[in-house]
């Protein structure tokens, strides 16, 4: 089975529709979204519906949650706060309902989806560090050969073992069967590499080869939408640089 990865649209639908593309090009038989569908962007409701349309699953990300209340986010800065309650008054009731109703994660044969780390979901805990990786190697024997997760929106990959943990800096790699692999699939709406084009993935669940697959988007057209929504402009300005 082919599946299509993508993770934190964050409301952008001219990144989340260049995505998508990718997947009309090469096909799947199953797309997995890991959250963030919502927050800093301009398209809220577009981006949940069509998310909604074409993916298998959609995982609850933390902005999803603090939107439809399932989180507390007065923690977060003024600017994403702001977002957030915007995209609550914005989003429609059915829309609302779908996030509400969204899981912590989704499990497909040896394959795992969750928004951050997979080990106490609902606190969404980031996983970008070999020292983050260690520390799961002591759940080794509860976790899925292959873990799929979002939230940090860089490309990151983490393969180990019982004994060892290493980064994989491929941007195509196979999973050996004997490892345990924990790969951030990117951001579609909002990269944090320096790499300002929208990212998405495909993992073949047979061959076990997992590619990141990166498509520019028109960035000046997402940017302008968010200034015209009054919302924080440096929302906007950091799609041109990737950050």
């Amino acid at each position: 089975m082919r599946i299509g990865l993508i993770s934190d649209v964050h409301a952008n639908l001219e990144a989340l529709q260049a995505a998508l593309a990718v997947f009309d090009r090469e096909p799947v038989d199953f797309l997995a979204c890991l959250g963030d569908v919502v927050g800093y962007g301009a398209q809220p409701n577009e981006c949940c519906e069509l998310v909604r349309r074409r993916a298998d699953v959609t995982i609850l990300g933390n902005h999803d949650a603090a939107v439809c209340g399932r989180m507390d986010y007065s923690y977060y800065r003024a600017a994403a706060r702001n977002a957030l309650d915007l995209h609550a008054r914005v989003l429609s009731a059915e829309n609302l309902a779908w996030l509400r109703s969204l899981p912590y994660a989704h499990r497909v044969g040896d394959v795992t989806f969750c928004h951050g780390s997979p080990v106490a979901l609902e606190e969404f805990e980031y996983v970008f560090l070999l020292e983050q990786v260690r520390e799961l190697r002591r759940r080794f024997d509860e976790l899925s050969p292959v873990t799929f997760i979002g939230h940090s929106h860089l490309c990151k990959s983490f393969a180990f073992d019982r004994d060892t943990a290493e980064e994989v800096l491929n941007t195509r790699f196979r999973c050996e069967p004997t490892r345990r692999y924990v790969v951030t699939v990117g951001s579609v709406g909002q990269p944090r590499d320096y790499d300002s084009r929208a990212c998405c993935a495909i993992y073949d669940t047979e061959a076990r080869w997992f590619e990141y697959h990166r498509v520019s988007y028109d960035v000046e057209a997402a940017a302008r939408k968010i200034v015209a929504a009054d919302l924080d402009a440096a929302f906007g300005k950091r799609l041109f640089l990737g950050v």
